[in-house]
């Protein structure tokens, strides 16, 4: 895929309250690609065809997976942290990724209803302010038919929730607005705008970003 990138201010209440540079610089080496998530990634983005949207690019980690699936595909991607989107335009100039990538927040997404043939999300509704609404925007731009695709950390069990909730104030100033006690995957399955097709736990993540749970979702025709 040719390199190129875009970007362009979504709305007014776009990103820039979000800002998180110590975070954004550190990322890479706190979510190690290599080590931990690359299966998960590709997992994300295998087989992908026509329209995508990466929901909170991040730091752009996705990006070579997607630059080494078919040209065939028109790639998107939202990032409302301007440190994360430089890093993540730098990684898509040197893995000949061709994105779109635009300065929007989840909650607020710039693109017209059913726009997309699928749609990704890595290690985001964590950190999203309003993650019911973001999950509404994603059932507003997938297309009937069209999947949902995540791979998340969520809410554990027993005494480690009970330690996610004593360190989740703390973590959350440290990592960019990050929650280590979200349901996720409760509001996921609830919302009636989808329909499951896979749930599955990973034995991946550490400590109290655990657990992992990826998945697929279609949005209902």
């Amino acid at each position: 895929m040719a390199s190129s990138t875009s970007a362009s201010t979504a709305s007014t209440d776009a990103s820039n309250d979000i800002s998180s540079p110590l975070f954004a610089a550190v990322y890479d080496y706190v979510v190690p690609d290599r080590l931990l998530f690359a299966p998960h990634r590709r997992y994300l983005t295998a087989d992908l065809d026509g329209r995508v949207l990466d929901v909170g690019a991040g730091t752009g980690t996705n990006f070579p997976y997607v630059a080494a699936t078919d040209e065939s595909v028109e790639f998107h991607a939202i990032e409302p942290d301007p440190h994360m989107r430089r890093q993540a335009e730098t990684r898509a100039a040197e893995t000949d990724c061709a994105v779109d990538l635009r300065d929007a927040r989840a909650e607020s997404m710039p693109y017209p209803d059913d726009a997309f043939d699928a749609v990704l999300a890595s290690l985001v509704f964590c950190t999203i302010h309003d993650p019911d609404v973001a999950l509404d925007e994603v059932a507003r731009v997938l297309a009937p038919g069209g999947e949902f695709r995540f791979v998340e950390h969520v809410r554990n069990d027993g005494w480690r929730a009970t330690g996610q909730n004593v360190l989740n104030p703390l973590w959350k100033r440290l990592a960019g607005g990050c929650q280590l006690n979200r349901d996720t995957i409760e509001r996921f399955v609830s919302n009636d705008a989808f329909a499951v097709e896979t749930i599955e736990r990973l034995d991946a993540g550490i400590f109290p970003a655990t657990p992992m749970v990826r998945g697929t979702m279609r949005r209902r025709r």
